[in-house]
């Protein structure tokens, strides 16, 4: 648009000049740090993975900032998403289990801690945590399971899941070869826990690739209802 300006002394004629838009200064409270999370449960196991890159913008912030928490001896929290946030939804999770193992001397059960990180992130959903969360682990009965969720907390409980600036890279590969969706003729089987830890670096290694957000090192923990071992593989630095 265009608006009229004072008539020109020399010409007589008025001086069409454009309307300046009006600035706006936007401001968000969040940001995406990066990272990839993914968890697969199996028969009497559940393995659980992330990368420890910390990104902002086009620029790595640190190599080695761990994505994985440890709740219980039976149960691993991946979060990706919003450091800031991730931490912080991390502390309330740890106080509220401290709270019920000296109230219960016990440690909560994995399916109760779902629902409890389910009803944390609805708590906050008119501010959400900017968190993308999978978690996974063994149940009362010592079958391997893995739960995803959103922003506000809807979650179910599935076979395998993922999360972070890597997802659309991972979960497709998830669908094929732990899912076996569209393959004909195939045998369902068992996947061991070797198999899927070979499956998820694999994975892995191929987000790596083509996600900037994604590299440095992977931490991978598998979790059995004897205990959790981890390991820790490379991925690209640059």
């Amino acid at each position: 648009m265009e608006v009229e300006s004072p008539i020109s002394e020399l010409e007589g004629a008025p001086v069409l000049r454009p309307k300046q838009t009006p600035k706006q200064q936007a401001w968000s409270p969040y940001i995406n740090n990066g990272g990839t999370t993914i968890a697969v449960a199996g028969k009497d196991f559940c393995v659980i993975a992330a990368d420890t890159r910390l990104s902002e913008g086009y620029s790595i912030a640190s190599r080695t900032t761990p994505k994985i928490f440890k709740l219980t001896d039976k149960c691993v929290l991946a979060t990706s998403g919003m450091q800031a946030d991730a931490s912080t939804l991390h502390k309330t999770l740890q106080a509220r289990l401290t709270w019920y193992f000296h109230q219960n001397g016990k440690q909560m059960s994995t399916t109760a801690i779902a629902q409890l990180l389910s009803n944390t992130l609805y708590y906050k959903r008119f501010f959400p945590y900017y968190t993308f969360n999978v978690l996974g682990g063994v149940d009362e009965q010592g079958v391997g399971c893995a739960f995803s969720y959103d922003a506000v907390g809807s979650f179910e409980r599935v076979k395998y899941s993922s999360s972070g600036t890597g997802q659309q890279l991972v979960q497709p590969l998830l669908d094929n070869q732990v899912g076996l969706k569209n393959q004909l003729k195939v045998a369902q089987e068992q996947l061991s826990a070797t198999d899927v830890e070979d499956l998820v670096k694999d994975a892995f290694n191929s987000a790596g690739e083509r996600d900037i957000y994604t590299g440095d090192y992977v931490d991978m923990l598998t979790i059995t209802p004897t205990g959790i071992s981890s390991t820790q593989f490379e991925l690209k630095f640059d």
